[in-house]
């Protein structure tokens, strides 16, 4: 796939619509991309709630800029998880107006200017009813999966 965009669409002959998400699990690491086939595109409100839950999770311990959440995720996960930037953004815009973080421009480390994400008091509860559904969700997986 070419790296000008996070998702791509693509006709393939019997004209099935192939769309590539941002998000999917390689056994080497997650490369992000999701090949779905068929006439409709699919739903993405299971890998959006997965990386909310993620982003969330990260900004608990403090307000992070996009960039320092995404390499964060990579570090915990042992860089098993890699967010793209247009899988990132689009999430934290998202995370922003459903009011769970709040933005402001600051100084980074390297004193350029960068948005800066903060849990609000909202999104650490909603982060909390994130994790039991994860739980709840994991579980029920892992029984089919017996």
């Amino acid at each position: 796939m070419d790296e000008k965009s996070s998702q791509e669409v693509v006709f393939n002959q019997r004209r099935n619509l192939t769309l590539f998400l941002p998000l999917t699990f390689d056994k080497r690491s997650v490369i992000l991309l999701l090949n779905v086939e068929g006439n409709m595109p699919p739903s993405t409100d299971l890998l959006q709630g997965t990386l909310d839950l993620l982003v969330l999770r990260t900004l608990v311990l403090e307000p992070m800029h996009g960039w320092g959440i995404a390499q964060r995720i990579q570090q915990v996960s042992k860089d098993a998880l890699q967010i793209g930037q247009g899988s990132l953004y689009p999430a934290l815009h998202r995370l922003e107006y459903k009011g769970w973080v709040q933005a402001e421009w600051r100084a980074s480390e390297n004193n350029r200017r960068a948005k800066y994400y903060s849990l609000t008091r909202t999104g650490r509860g909603q982060l909390e009813t994130e994790l039991e559904d994860w739980k709840r969700i994991s579980t029920a997986i892992a029984l089919v999966l017996k």
